[in-house]
């Protein structure tokens, strides 16, 4: 429709009220033949938009692929090839024998369509078989074949090998597992906790066989990171073949219609992808399972700010589906819920084959009382004792000799944390946000993983002018190239962010380990879960101090789970496996509990020190966020609305809705935006709900559009 002198494209999700005193503008087109997004899937986005306070427009451009929004330019025109089929049936060779008399090559070709099924490709039977087309062309005159275009769907895996389905006995406590999915009620939600190597992939498996083989029925199967996906999409091809459709940011905005399509119109059953593949639009729904569901990546960062996880449940819920979240680390949410009923807790205790959890050694990095270092490593030795401990190397080359692999982990990529002036200590920061640059080697540059924003290095330092600039901390660059030249024998692969950009990045790097062409696989957080290697027998991490005092709530839940996921890749096959944790603070409850396995114990100390101050799961929470480009204006703006709100809530003395702050937000300042923030708490969803809502529509934002607020409900971080 026109809009202020353009064309926009507006979605349509019923009758409109008229107003008396406004013309409505008529509406140029329609382009969809049928609805876009049926009636469940709108009460859902209904729901998003209600309970995380967001516009249902932007809950539903989310919902439906960006082909149809219009966010991607034109929706993509369907791929097409020319493929020939056979028009005129002749079964006898008498009759054959009197249409083709001496055209022997029109004779090979109609032949030849007949043995494929009574159709080919243009492009095979000219390219590949070298058939002319005049050949084709003298057929389709003689009206014996036809020639027309069909269309193809994009399919990005169609090349790629799937995995053979080798059918497993299942252990006694996997058949309990799938017995019980199996009969759950419409609704039910179950927790899924497996030791990592116990086999909750084949239990998803046998689930979905029952559901869509057996019931007709179709699923969604969400994980946590592109890298998996490949893994993921190459098992379940293997059980269900072209019944699978992959849904995720990564593919081309071609390949994800299709894929929306193809679902939509039923041809294929199971949805496989990132977070946003819950809005996979699928009919008779029978199961929804998310993999690793304590991982924080599917929790969008952007309006709208839902949480897949959540979504699943209710989606399952109102599609009279199960749902299934599973984890070797469960969130401390999900585990309280299943502690209170609300959840079915199945559990998978031990490893499948026999096989044993591997074992794990704390490296104690602290530098002795009676020992100093200087301010800088002073000889490459000195150096690489700080990223790789004398254990730690030992066990490398051990495994390099032995012809097994092993996964070194360090959440922090580039190559060193931040660059500092060796004179006057003076350190590097990012012009846009209250952080310091990282230096990267490959290409040389500074760079803000906030904004984005790149400089060249410093000769000297912009303080004090001093020489000498060094290097402190570490990310994944400099620990590869001091790999390479400890270990100049072996072959590394380094994954990251920075490695990974290209479309099959991931899974060219996976594929490498996999056929054994890696011996090292180094990277951040995105090889600590879901990946399975039988042969690599050791895992280190580098720094695991990486995180556990970052001023959030979260962050020993965290470090507790990238600890344990990323031990459980080694020892998964016969060989068995070790792991080193290379720490400053060897006694934190995180690192005790990961090196001993105990998620129970590390659960109950965690549980305990988020009742006061009461914290998730213990209340739920809100966190509003105001951002300006003048600090005083964004602070006025935070304590103004935190006053109105404080004074609303003094009004209804039955509510328990507590507001915290406001203050600056951790990181100051991101992208030339300054930063406040005040927390909402409540033990009660609807009572938040009502409050947020309040908020987003009386908050007094000023200043010519330059002032923001952003709720964000169930927040992850508080960064």
């Amino acid at each position: 429709m026109p809009v202020r002198g353009r064309r926009e494209l507006g979605i349509v999700i019923g009758d409109g009220a008229t107003t008396n005193g406004v013309r409505a503008k008529a509406i140029l087109e329609a382009p969809d033949a049928a609805p876009s997004i049926d009636a469940q899937l709108l009460a859902l986005c209904a729901w998003i938009a209600d309970y995380y306070v967001a516009p249902l427009g932007v809950v539903l451009r989310t919902a439906l692929p960006s082909a149809l929004t219009g966010a991607a330019g034109p929706t993509p025109a369907p791929k097409t090839r020319r493929v020939a089929r056979i028009a005129t049936v002749m079964p006898t060779l008498m009759e054959r024998d009197t249409t083709f008399k001496r055209s022997k090559k029109q004779r090979e070709v109609y032949e030849l369509l007949e043995s494929l099924g009574g159709s080919a490709a243009v492009e095979l039977l000219v390219e590949r078989l070298s058939f002319s087309p005049s050949v084709l062309k003298a057929l389709a005159d003689r009206k014996l074949i036809e020639i027309d275009d069909e269309v193809v769907a994009r399919d990005p895996f169609a090349t790629r090998a799937a995995s053979t389905d080798h059918r497993h006995a299942p252990t006694p406590e996997q058949r309990q597992a799938i017995a019980a999915l199996s009969a759950g009620k419409p609704g039910e939600v179950f927790l899924l906790h497996g030791v990592t190597g116990s086999g909750k992939t084949l239990v998803y498996l046998d689930l979905l066989r029952a559901v869509v083989n057996e019931r007709g029925q179709s699923a969604i199967v969400l994980v946590p990171e592109i890298a998996l996906t490949p893994q993921t999409v190459s098992r379940f091809r293997a059980v269900f073949g072209d019944k699978v459709a992959v849904l995720h940011s990564a593919l081309s905005d071609g390949e994800r219609y299709d894929a929306w399509l193809a679902l939509r119109r039923g041809d294929k059953r199971i949805a496989v992808g990132a977070r946003s593949a819950i809005f996979a639009p699928l009919a008779d729904l029978g199961a929804i399972v998310v993999d690793e569901e304590h991982e924080t990546s599917y929790k969008q960062g952007e309006a709208p700010r839902y949480h897949a996880r959540e979504v699943a449940i209710v989606r399952a819920r109102a599609q009279g589906a199960i749902a299934v979240l599973g984890s070797a680390t469960p969130s401390l949410e999900s585990w309280a819920n299943a502690q209170a009923g609300k959840f079915r807790l199945l559990t998978l205790p031990e490893r499948v084959g026999g096989g044993t959890l591997p074992r794990v050694r704390v490296v104690d990095m602290r530098v002795p009382k009676d020992r100093t270092l200087p301010k800088e490593p002073t000889t490459s030795e000195s150096l690489a004792r700080l990223v790789l401990s004398e254990p730690l190397e030992d066990a490398l080359k051990a495994r390099i000799a032995r012809r097994e692999q092993a996964i070194l982990l360090l959440n922090r990529r580039g190559y060193a944390a931040f660059v500092q002036c060796a004179q006057c200590g003076e350190v590097e920061v990012c012009p846009n946000c209250s952080i310091t640059l990282t230096y990267h080697r490959a290409p040389e540059r500074l760079v803000c993983h906030y904004c984005q924003h790149a400089e060249e290095p410093r000769q000297r330092c912009r303080r004090c002018g001093g020489a000498v600039l060094r290097q402190r901390g570490l990310g994944t660059q400099q620990v590869e190239r001091i790999l390479a030249e400890r270990l100049p024998e072996s072959r590394i692969a380094r994954m990251d962010v920075d490695t990974t950009s290209g479309k099959w990045a991931h899974a060219d790097i996976l594929d490498r380990v996999a056929h054994g062409e890696v011996d090292i696989l180094l990277g951040t957080q995105m090889i600590a879960k879901g990946l399975d290697f039988p042969n690599v027998t050791l895992v280190g991490v580098v720094d695991a101090d990486v995180g556990i005092n970052l001023p959030d709530f979260r962050a020993s839940e965290r470090c507790f789970q990238l600890l344990s996921q990323v031990a459980g890749r080694a020892g998964r096959g016969p060989k068995g496996g070790d792991v080193f944790i290379q720490t400053r603070v060897p006694d934190h409850h995180a690192v005790r509990c990961a090196v001993e396995h105990d998620y129970e114990r590390f659960v109950k100390q965690e549980l305990d020190g988020r009742k006061d101050p009461p914290y998730p799961p213990s209340v739920r929470i809100v966190n509003v966020v105001f951002s300006g480009t003048r600090e005083e204006e964004t602070m006025l703006l935070a304590t103004d609305t935190a006053d109105r709100i404080r004074a609303m809530l003094a009004k209804r003395p039955d509510g328990d809705v507590t507001l915290v702050g406001p203050s600056p937000c951790p990181i100051e300042r991101i992208k030339n935006r300054w930063r406040w923030h005040f927390m909402l708490k409540s033990a009660h969803a609807g009572q938040l709900t009502r409050v947020a809502h309040y908020l987003a529509r009386r908050a007094p934002v000023t200043g010519k559009g330059q002032l923001r607020i952003v709720v964000d409900r169930d927040p992850v971080s508080l960064l």
